[in-house]
């Protein structure tokens, strides 16, 4: 299950609770790209997480007011909710890995006309990423060609940091989690943050005269 981007044994992940983007910007995206309309907000609205634990991000969507339903991560997927009963459908991270029809079409099953669909990967393009090197979510999900963005959805990349307390907390961390390879990024950095960059893809259920177009 995935709340966040990484699984640690206890101890580290405590410590990485503590730096994980502590401004709350991934919630705030899921907040507003949730909403029905520009500006508005995910309050009031059906939300349907799959494959999320109680993290720091299904209880910032729940005290922004998201009435959420948890659902598990299945493959084929496979969602329980009844037809059109959802608002909103969010993956974080381990679910929806390159856009599928089978799968947009189980979103959309479950999805009210005009219904949101968000997905949020890691982008790239950032300290965190030259520890783990190259993957998918940094190269051909996040391009015009890519699957998502050829797919329907649009993307909001939001900039966001994994901040420690000290310049040896970040060093010992880094070291502790990703061995040689957290230690030789860690070296590098002037400040005790990792720039970490999220992309929200996201996209509509149509409504209407588009639904009959698809």
């Amino acid at each position: 299950m995935s709340d966040l981007p990484h699984a640690f044994a206890p101890e580290l992940n405590a410590r990485f609770l503590a730096a994980f983007d502590r401004a709350g910007k991934i919630v705030r995206g899921l907040d507003a790209l949730g909403a029905a309309e520009a500006g508005g907000s995910i309050a009031g609205r059906d939300v349907v997480l799959v494959d999320a634990t109680d993290g720091p991000i299904r209880r910032g969507l729940v005290d922004a007011g998201a009435r959420i339903v948890d659902a598990p991560l299945a493959l084929p997927l496979r969602l329980g909710q009844a037809d059109g009963s959802a608002d909103v459908v969010i993956g974080l991270w381990s679910a929806f890995r390159g856009n599928n029809a089978t799968e947009t079409a189980e979103v959309d099953r479950v999805l009210r006309p005009g219904g949101r669909h968000l997905v949020v990967h890691d982008y790239g393009r950032d300290d965190v990423s030259r520890i783990l090197g190259s993957r998918p979510e940094y190269g051909a999900w996040s391009q015009r060609g890519g699957p998502f963005l050829s797919g329907g959805f649009r993307v909001r990349v939001l900039h966001c940091f994994w901040d420690f307390d000290s310049p040896e907390e970040t060093a010992s961390f880094l070291s502790d989690a990703f061995g040689s390879a957290g230690s030789t990024v860690a070296a590098t950095l002037k400040r005790p943050r990792l720039s970490y960059n999220v992309a929200i893809y996201h996209r509509s259920k149509p409504t209407g005269s588009e639904a009959l177009d698809c």
